[in-house]
C-alpha cells in the first residue's frame, strides 16, 4: 500500500477550490465511484449520485450529508439516453450548474473464450461502458458549456496498456474505446474550456467482480507466475479506490487547468509487468 493515511472528514484549506462548484458521479453507489464522490463532497462540492441501485446512492448520500455537503440521488441506467437526459434535467432543476463529470459507471461483464461470447453480452458490455460514457458527456455538454468545467473518464489498463486478461475481449475494447473518445472530444471541447481526462485503474479493491461472470478462461489464458505478486508497487496488493478518487479530484482540480487529453494510469506498476 501507499502508507498514506486515510482521508479525514474535515475538508482542508486547499480543498477551497471545488466550494461552489457541481460534480456528477455515475456508477456512484460503489467502488471507485463512491470513493470519488466522498472525496469531492470533502472539498465542498454538492454531488449527484447516478447509478441503477438506489439503496446504494441512499447510503452514500447519508454519508456526504454527514460530512455536511450537499448531495443528489438519480437513479437510472446510464445505457438509456432518456434516464441520462432525465438526470441532467433534474440537477440543472436542483442546481443550475455542472462543472465537474466522473463516468464511472462500468461493468466487467462476461470474460470468455470468444466463440462463446454471445452479441447480447458483447452489447451489454459495451453499451454501459461505452455507450454509457457517450451519453452521460453528451448529454452533460450543455450545463458543462455555460462556464467550462472538466471531465474525467474511468477507464482501466485493459485495452490500452494491459492485453494479458485473455477472455476479456468486450471489456478491453470498451475500455480502449473510451480512451480514444476522452481523446477525441478533448480536443473538440476544448474551445468551450471543457478539459478531457481519463484514469485507468489496474486491481483495486471494489465490487465490479460482482458483475462478472467467467467461463471456460482456463482453456485459452496463457499461464504466467510472478513471484512477488502482479503488482510491483504493493507486492501484490490491490490498490484501494481512494487512491484513484484523489487522482480523479486532481485532474478535476485548477492543479490541472493546463491538462487535457491524458490518461493517467493508477496501477502500482502492474500494467507494466502483466501488459
Amino acid at each position: 500500500m501507499d502508507g498514506m493515511a486515510p482521508e479525514k472528514n474535515t475538508p482542508s484549506p486547499a480543498a477551497a477550490s471545488f466550494a461552489r462548484k457541481v460534480a456528477l458521479v455515475t456508477g456512484a453507489g460503489s467502488g471507485i465511484g463512491r470513493a470519488s464522490a466522498l472525496h469531492l463532497a470533502r472539498r465542498g462540492a454538492r454531488v449527484a449520485l447516478l447509478s441503477r441501485d438506489a439503496e446504494e446512492l441512499q447510503e452514500v448520500c447519508e454519508e456526504i450529508s454527514a460530512l455536511g455537503a450537499e448531495c443528489l440521488v438519480i437513479t437510472g441506467d446510464v445505457s438509456s439516453p432518456e434516464h441520462v437526459e432525465g438526470a441532467m434535467r433534474r440537477i440543472e432543476r436542483e442546481w443550475s450548474q455542472l462543472d465537474y463529470v466522473v463516468a464511472n459507471a462500468g461493468i466487467n461483464g462476461l470474460w470468455a473464450p470468444l466463440e462463446k461470447i454471445s452479441p447480447d453480452d458483447w452489447d451489454q458490455t459495451l453499451n454501459i461502458n461505452l455507450r454509457g460514457t457517450f451519453l452521460t458527456v453528451k448529454y452533460a455538454l450543455p450545463l458543462l458549456k455555460i462556464a467550462g468545467g472538466a471531465v474525467v473518464i474511468v477507464s482501466s489498463v485493459n485495452g490500452n496498456r494491459m492485453f494479458s486478461n485473455t477472455g476479456a475481449s468486450a471489456y478491453a475494447t470498451s475500455k480502449a474505446g473510451q480512451v480514444a473518445f476522452a481523446r477525441m472530444i478533448a480536443l473538440e471541447l476544448a474551445r468551450f474550456r471543457i478539459r478531457v481526462n481519463t484514469v485507468c485503474p489496474g486491481a483495486i479493491e471494489t465490487k465490479i467482480d460482482d458483475n462478472t461472470q467467467r467461463e471456460d478462461l482456463g482453456k485459452i489464458r496463457t499461464p504466467v507466475e510472478f513471484p512477488e505478486g502482479s503488482i510491483p508497487l504493493t507486492r501484490g496488493a490491490a490498490g484501494r479506490a481512494e487512491q484513484v478518487a484523489r487522482v480523479i479530484g486532481f485532474l478535476l482540480s485548477d492543479a490541472a487547468d493546463h491538462v487535457t487529453g491524458t490518461e493517467i494510469y493508477v496501477d502500482g506498476g502492474e500494467s507494466l509487468l502483466e501488459g
